[in-house]
């Protein structure tokens, strides 16, 4: 069993999907959200959508960060991963404008004070007004925070978006076909609308890459941020303290390993933003490689294709850290982290520059990672270095 498995989570979601399959897939079942007809406005010729998600046990990192330097600045990061989940999977329908947001939080209020609140809920606001400078508008409809300590042990922040958008503007992943290439953009790295160095983390895989970074007394000081039923040799079996820096390539001084695991969700809302609405028809898929990582394509090609990625990007520092650390392998790790891209585009060879080049203009490395080809069955063929793994 690995490691992932062995603490009570699971990077393929077998288990939810397995509970799902009988639910309508709605109009376009290879688009990225499930997307339905408008029963908001009563018009054929627009559709509505709403998306569920959050930041996940990212919160837990966020907690601990906060009790071990008293930093509640790291709470603001906890609010945009929440967004970032919700609207990057958004973004991947075609939407780029008019969302609504409401947020869940529930807590612990034995444990998370109403200062951490007043900072998740100015944080999302905040972000809202910088992504609007980006022509990316969502309005703050507020939502439910609920004191449910014999639920949680700490807290748990999510959000649900909602939009309704016209039907011809969509992006329904049936136009990824054979000969498309894979234009990849980096998660991690500075963008122009980010005030530090983004480790590219995201917010999936947050369980083990906490677990096996960080060291055994974190268990020991705070049995409020794990299911104290694990087997103890799978918690907290890393040597780092929060506070202990990292040398990051293209940075000065390093940065703490807390940091480097709390760094916010990157969204792509900026680059889509130009990108739908310069290059709408040359967008044949979207895919936001979420959970399931690098294999999360897999799950909305409209036929049968071969996959390959064979010029992936260079796993950031955070990704070695934790592979050194938990000793997983290449197949394990590219199905849970996003590993250096986070953000798919299925278009044409002779488009893609182009994207790439508005990428660059973002501060967002851009590149072709890999290329679609006719099969018999789906298949993904993925180069890491110099191992190649089929999923």
């Amino acid at each position: 069993m690995s490691l992932y498995a062995a603490r009570g989570v699971s990077a393929q979601k077998e288990e939810v999907h397995q509970a799902t399959e009988k639910l309508d897939k709605g109009l376009y079942p290879n688009a990225f959200c499930k997307i339905y007809p408008d029963y908001l406005g009563g018009d054929e010729a627009w559709v509505n959508l709403m998306h569920a998600d959050g930041a996940g046990t990212k919160s837990i990192l966020a907690y601990l960060y906060w009790k071990e330097t008293g930093d509640l600045s790291v709470w603001k990061g906890i609010a945009q991963d929440a967004i970032a989940m919700n609207l990057d999977d958004l973004l991947c329908v075609g939407i780029h404008d008019n969302f609504l947001f409401s947020s869940t939080i529930d807590r612990n209020k034995k444990n998370i004070p109403g200062e951490v609140l007043e900072v998740l809920i100015n944080g999302s606001q905040e972000f809202f007004d910088e992504l609007a400078t980006y022509g990316v508008g969502i309005k703050y409809l507020g939502g439910e925070t609920a004191d449910v300590g014999d639920v949680v042990r700490t807290i748990a922040v999510n959000g649900t978006m909602t939009a309704r958008w016209p039907k011809n503007k969509l992006v329904t992943n049936d136009k990824i076909a054979a000969g498309d290439v894979i234009v990849g953009f980096a998660s991690y790295g500075q963008a122009v609308y980010e005030t530090s160095y983004n480790s590219g983390i995201g917010s999936n895989g947050l369980t083990s890459a906490r677990h096996d970074t960080l060291h055994k007394t974190y268990g020991a000081r705070f049995h409020e941020s794990y299911d104290t039923s694990l087997d103890e040799h799978v918690v907290y079996i890393g040597s780092h303290k929060m506070t202990d820096p990292v040398d990051v390539p293209g940075t000065e001084g390093g940065i703490d390993i807390g940091h480097l695991l709390l760094s916010p969700t990157r969204t792509y809302a900026p680059l889509l933003k130009r990108l739908l609405t310069g290059q709408f028809e040359a967008i044949h898929g979207l895919i936001h490689c979420s959970g399931g990582g690098q294999t999360k394509c897999m799950k909305y090609l409209p036929g049968n294709f071969k996959v390959i990625k064979d010029n992936l990007f260079e796993p950031p520092i955070i990704f070695q850290l934790i592979q050194q650390a938990s000793g997983s392998d290449n197949r394990e790790m590219y199905q849970v982290f996003n590993m250096g891209h986070r953000l798919e585009i299925f278009t044409d060879a002779a488009s893609a520059e182009n994207m790439i080049k508005v990428g660059k203009e973002l501060g967002i490395e851009g590149k072709i990672v890999g290329r679609v080809e006719a099969a018999d069955h789906k298949q993904l063929l993925l180069r890491a270095g110099a191992e190649e793994i089929i999923y």
